[in-house]
């Protein structure tokens, strides 16, 4: 019968044992998402009155804004573990690692800017041009991962549906919602 002290010992080595490599790898694109998300929240939600959100015109396929935190959770975790699959894969930032994690992080750079745009400059055409040149960046990176691992890029075919509906939504705000109504909303 094992003691308690060694039970405790254990347990102890499996938790220091996590790969901490892959949890940091999942959680790195994630805390950009969340930083956006907690810094732009009053764009889209406001106790009492509407924020100015809430009177763009939208296409009636625009998703619940509840759907988004956990969609981008999602995705920005699958990403994050293709990252670690192909760091894993090419041992570390080797020199074969440099094209496919340059391009992620260059694709997560830009996806971290959508939002400043968007909610930030309320620069409706920039955010849609930013987003068309995140999705060839993002698609790029599928590919350069691809190479690499097959598992790396599956995991980021829903981020590449995701940003191909994600740019259609962007696309519908900027044609419909006339540059005046921009304006009054900067300030």
């Amino acid at each position: 019968m094992e003691s308690v002290h060694d039970y405790v010992s254990l347990k102890f080595s499996e938790i220091t044992m996590a790969n901490w490599a892959a949890i940091g790898s999942i959680i790195l694109p994630n805390a950009g998402g969340w930083a956006n998300g907690l810094y732009f929240a009053g764009q889209v939600r406001k106790d009492g009155d509407k924020a100015w959100y809430d009177t763009l015109k939208k296409p009636s396929w625009n998703p619940p804004k509840w759907v988004f935190g956990p969609a981008w959770t999602v995705l920005y975790s699958g990403m994050g573990y293709a990252s670690y699959l192909v760091y894993e894969e090419c041992g570390g930032f080797t020199d074969e690692a440099v094209l496919p994690l340059t391009l992620y992080g260059g694709q997560l750079l830009l996806n971290w800017a959508w939002t400043p745009i968007f909610f930030g400059l309320k620069d409706f055409k920039l955010a849609f041009i930013e987003i068309s040149v995140l999705s060839g960046a993002a698609v790029a990176t599928a590919a350069s991962f691809s190479n690499v691992n097959k598992t790396a890029g599956l995991l980021m075919l829903p981020y590449l549906a995701w940003l191909a509906y994600a740019s259609s939504l962007s696309y519908y705000i900027w044609k419909n919602n006339p540059k005046e109504i921009k304006d009054e909303k900067k300030q």
